[in-house]
């Protein structure tokens, strides 16, 4: 019987899963929006909701709580001192997962997942060119 056994395997081990969501996790709150396949999306979902839930309840214990969750010192300082405040009066449903149609090399669904209210200057940030803007400047 399968009773309270939830979440997707993905393919992968249980540290490999870790792993991904843990690197997925930190690139979502770096740029605050990332594309990757439907089911990852879904599955990245309520970690990072919970990651922004205790952001927002604060402390020590759930600073180093979500820290071992996240491994990412930069991101978890944004997590707390920026994403915390801007959903303080909001109780869930902070990201949200948008179709994106199918990848082209294997037909999987890809789905964009973003943070809800989103700062759009975060995209890209720090990782090179932004896929899907044009080359503005002049050689």
């Amino acid at each position: 019987m399968r009773h309270r056994v939830g979440g997707r395997k993905l393919q992968r081990t249980s540290s490999h899963r870790a792993a991904l969501f843990r690197n997925m996790a930190a690139a979502l709150i770096k740029h605050e929006q990332i594309t990757t396949t439907l089911a990852k999306a879904k599955e990245l979902r309520p970690y990072v909701e919970k990651l922004i839930t205790l952001a927002k309840k604060g402390g020590l214990s759930n600073r180093r709580l979500a820290h071992s969750r996240l491994m990412d010192d930069v991101q978890l300082v944004k997590l707390f001192d920026t994403l915390a405040p801007r959903y303080a009066d909001r109780n869930g449903g902070y990201t949200r997962v948008i179709k994106a149609g199918l990848r082209a090399s294997d037909a999987a669904q890809i789905a964009i997942i973003e943070l809800i209210d989103r700062d759009v200057t975060a995209k890209g940030q720090d990782s090179g060119p932004v896929q899907g803007d044009e080359f503005d400047e002049a050689a």
